[in-house]
């Protein structure tokens, strides 16, 4: 360590970042830095601090800390494989991390396309990554490289435009390469002069072509002397316009690159118009069709569904806004959700308002003329610059928007009238801009005028994959398993993925299976894929398409497709052309003090009993009445709990095999997909010990994964570490109706507790309270006081969490299963897909079935005694997934089955103001990841 403290101590590598004070104070940090661990996380965070594009910095330090990884790039030629011309280097390169590794098969004499590809990637990678998290600017510096011919002039000035202000480095570095390629003369086109019918005018376009150099003087002339319009039928035109040199040997084209997640957003257009372009540029990348999307829809009020979708897939809103040099008062927000809290998003603020200080505003369809605003407002335009670049979004949109009131003030105050176009007043302006005053749709910039109310507070809850620290093609995910005894523990995990297209960057966990749309067949036609360890979509596979033309008529209205509603206290939904709702019972305003007195709420009016049965899909019911009404006869049911019954008693496995139970319940049809309660698994010749899935066996002795604990013939209690208040059994009832032996073993089946006894009763279901025959007395203490808690349908005893209540279409699961080898859809398949969008470890994520059949997530703080910054996390995180599901986003409904979620209701806990302690500042001996650990191994037994 005694060379980090040289390296900072005399400032030979930190006076490179003396420009950038985010940067210095984080470069000047790592001499007080003692653990090898820590320094690892905290060099792996750096470039939040300290852009890439800071080239001698970084040079200075990966030479000054030899042993320390530098941040591995993904292998750029991967998408170049294909022009390969052997098929031994094609395989090789499929399967090569770098150029080094297809040198001795793919020989640069013979495989020239090849490499000439993945040259053009190489450099297209290091220009691009100029941009930071600037997404204009990135892809229209990506549109360069995509492309086999000639940057076009269009192409160039679009990143001018857009980058300029971004990264001269980016302009450089692209010119340098736009200047490798030839430039061509109007000359180059005399052959297409032939093309012309007419003797004068095939005379008249040759001397025009030989005297005249810019594009605007030639139109001007050939329109003149051949008297014709540029029309694309005209032969002329057709091959001046079309092409600039004689036509080649028609080559084959290759694939369209295509962004498959923001292609899943088009289908959201209002209008055609947009939906047509918005396909466009998800598959042909053309920067022009890009600045005229730009112009017409990305500020057109109706396409505010795309625009949100399409700002879902560039940046996803995450928890949390810290470390920010320029825009301060956007930090220590941790239960906040910010699409680019960066600092590339902290320059950029910087950057519009040195823009903006000329007396001009530019907007792709507008310029606003405004006074100084170094002297008019400057706080104001400060918000406005942060709002804009950090991003906030709330939970019911999350559009970048400022809101109108605040639009009109500060324009009304500042803009320059004497230089307005006719017409043109700030309310007009702000009609375009930001249409709303809704403070759940707007930014309203008086909450950023001013630092946060918690100023250092203590870090009660982290983001550690905000901002990413892992490489390209690689996902963050939140480290909740621990670490092996003497390795390194850090908060995340950095693990493999596949993008969704090969022009997105958009990514999914690997072997996860993914929805699409289907090229060329409509609307609402979707195919299936899987993501494959080669990093790539493969095995797609379609699903039946859906009719979303038909319509649903619902009190003499008609509801689209999609759409979302409610008929008396059900949440319903119109799904091509059906109505599919909850099968929650209802009691109407006007029901008799009779009606009232006998309503349990139950599905069918069933009575408030306690005789459980165990139906065929896993599922516990209170009742035989209530298993009827949810559609399973008598044969499909036996008296008792789900787990009180041994799936293994009559030894349904071969020989060579040995019986497991596997406790689940489906979200199938179990007539065509039996929902099996057992696997049959072989005694494994042997076992991954690196693996990390701790369990506990029943003698309390914890085993590295499963398959270990097979190995060695034990019985398993529970999955993740062993705990010694789980020792002894002490039973609790879980919120799905089953009673467990001990907490442990509840959670491990992500159940959370309802209260410390066996399970007795079934809790209110409706809206409407009833006698449910739940005690009161037994129900556990709040976990935080103050807070304002949620009851879980069914449940007795309330707790401090936030809550969905999800309508799904069994149709659906029932294609993906079909889809999966007629494997059946589990609610542990929809929970270990949801875990992955609760991006804070203090929270993790609980459900069941309910038992009117609506998915019922918690999102529960992890600690006993949870703090009231850490309950409003959790809520956040509900909303947030809420949000997802309610819009469509394709971050979550692209995942199979959650793509069969139709609407979503959110209910969260509040904390009293009383309740909120002072902030105190972060003890500097407790660092995240040992923070992690501590929530890892000490607290409640979720490392599942």
């Amino acid at each position: 360590m005694g060379l980090i403290r040289n390296l900072t101590g005399d400032q030979a590598c930190c006076h490179y970042a003396v420009e950038v004070p985010q940067c210095r104070e984080a470069c000047e940090q790592l001499a007080t830095i003692r653990s090898e661990s820590r320094l690892k996380h905290f060099l792996q965070r750096l470039p939040g601090y300290c852009p890439e594009s800071m080239t001698e910095l970084w040079t200075c330090i990966n030479s000054s800390l030899p042993g320390v990884p530098q941040k591995p790039e993904g292998w750029v030629g991967l998408g170049c494989c294909e022009l390969a011309i052997s098929p031994d280097c094609r395989r090789e390169c499929k399967q090569a991390s770098s150029k080094n590794d297809i040198t001795k098969v793919c020989k640069k004499d013979t495989e020239k396309p090849l490499y000439k590809c993945i040259t053009k990637n190489e450099m297209g990678s290091v220009c691009c990554s100029y941009a930071g998290r600037h997404t204009n600017c990135r892809e229209y510096c990506q549109a360069i490289f995509r492309t086999d011919a000639s940057p076009s002039a269009s192409q160039i000035k679009a990143v001018e435009d857009y980058c300029q202000s971004v990264s001269p480095q980016l302009i450089s570095c692209v010119s340098n390469y736009t200047k490798s390629y030839p430039n061509k003369t109007p000359k180059d086109s005399l052959y297409c002069c032939d093309a012309a019918e007419e003797a004068h005018c095939q005379t008249s376009c040759k001397h025009i072509l030989r005297t005249m150099t810019t594009e605007h003087e030639i139109i001007e002339g050939l329109i003149k002397e051949c008297r014709s319009e540029p029309l694309p039928q005209d032969p002329l035109w057709q091959c001046f316009l079309g092409n600039a040199n004689p036509p080649p040997p028609e080559p084959e084209k290759p694939p369209k690159k295509i962004d498959w997640a923001k292609l899943h957003c088009c289908s959201k257009a209002n209008t055609s118009q947009c939906r047509d372009m918005c396909q466009d540029v998800s598959t042909n990348w053309d920067t022009q069709t890009w600045q005229e999307f730009d112009q017409l829809c990305e500020y057109n009020p109706v396409e505010t569904d795309l625009i949100t979708c399409l700002a879902d897939v560039r940046e996803p809103c995450q928890l949390g806004c810290n470390d920010l040099a320029y825009c301060t008062n956007f930090n220590n927000r941790p239960t906040e959700l910010f699409r680019s809290c960066n600092v590339q998003s902290d320059q950029g603020a910087m950057n519009d308002i040195k823009l903006w200080s000329n007396g001009t505003i530019r907007m792709p369809f507008m310029n606003i003329p405004v006074l100084d605003i170094r002297k008019c407002q400057p706080d104001m335009w400060k918000a406005v610059a942060c709002a804009l670049q950090i991003k906030p979004c709330y939970s019911k949109s999350r559009g970048s928007i400022i809101c109108r009131s605040d639009c009109v003030d500060i324009l009304t105050q500042c803009g320059d009238r004497k230089r307005f176009r006719e017409g043109m007043t700030p309310e007009r302006i702000c009609d375009l801009l930001s249409p709303t005053d809704d403070p759940e749709r707007c930014i309203p910039l008086e909450r950023y005028l001013k630092p946060s109310s918690l100023g250092n507070f203590i870090e009660e809850v982290i983001h550690p994959c905000n901002p990413n620290p892992c490489p390209s093609n690689y996902l963050c995910e939140v480290n909740r398993k621990g670490c092996h005894v003497g390795q390194d523990c850090l908060p995340y995990l950095c693990v493999p993925g596949c993008k969704l297209g090969e022009a997105s960057d958009f990514l999914v966990h690997m072997d996860t299976r993914v929805q699409v749309p289907a090229q060329n067949a409509g609307l609402g036609c979707y195919n299936v894929c899987t993501c494959s360890p080669s990093g790539r979509l493969e095995n797609c596979a379609p699903m039946p398409c859906i009719d979303t033309g038909k319509k649903c008529m619902v009190g003499g209205q008609a509801k689209s497709h999609g759409t979302s509603f409610r008929v008396n206290c059900h949440p319903c939904s119109c799904y091509a052309g059906e109505i599919v709702c909850s099968h929650r019972e209802c009691l109407s305003s006007d029901s008799t003090d009779d009606q009232r007195r006998h309503f349990t709420g139950l599905p069918c009016g069933c009575p408030n009993n306690f005789l459980p049965v165990c139906a065929r899909n896993g599922r516990t019911y209170p009742t035989a009445c209530v298993a009827r009404c949810m559609g399973f006869n008598d044969s499909h049911f036996h008296f008792g709990t789900c787990h009180t019954s041994n799936p293994c008693s009559y030894n349904p496995c071969s020989r060579d095999k040995r019986c497991v139970p596997r406790r689940r319940v489906c979200l199938t049809d179990t007539s065509e997909f039996p929902c099996r309660q057992y696997e049959c698994v072989s005694r494994p010749p042997s076992c991954d010990k690196t693996q990390l899935d701790p369990v506990c066996d029943t003698d309390n002795m914890e085993h590295p994964n499963l398959c270990m604990l097979y190995q060695r013939g034990k019985t398993l209690a529970y999955l993740g570490h062993c705990q010694d208040a789980c020792r002894k059994p002490q039973e609790v009832c879980g919120h799905n109706g089953e009673t467990y032996g001990t907490i442990c073993e509840a959670y491990s089946e992500r159940v959370a507790v309802d209260y410390h006894s066996p399970c007795y009763a079934v809790g209110a279901v409706a809206e409407h309270p009833s006698d449910s025959g739940c005690n009161p007395k037994h129900c556990p203490p709040l976990s935080t006081k103050g807070c304002k808690p949620v009851t879980p349908p069914g449940a007795c005893c309330p707790l401090c969490a936030g809550m969905l209540q999800i309508l799904w279409n069994k149709q659906q699961m029932n294609a993906f299963a079909k889809l999966n080898r007629n494997q059946p859809v589990t609610l542990h398949d929809i929970l270990r897909i949801l875990r992955l969008h609760v991006s804070v470890p203090q929270c993790d994520i609980f459900g069941y079935l309910s038992i009117d059949s609506e998915i019922v997530i918690l999102i529960v703080p992890v600690d006993q005694t949870p703090t009231p910054l850490q309950i409003e996390a959790c809520s956040k995180e509900a909303e947030k997934i809420d949000s997802l599901i309610n819009y469509g986003s394709p971050t979550l409904v692209s995942h199979v089955p959650l793509s069969a979620f139709l609407t979503s209701e959110v209910k969260v806990s509040t904390i009293s103001s009383s309740a909120l302690p002072a902030a105190s500042p972060l003890p500097l001996c407790l660092s995240l990841p040992l923070l992690l650990l501590l929530l890892t191994l000490v607290g409640a037994p979720w490392g599942l």
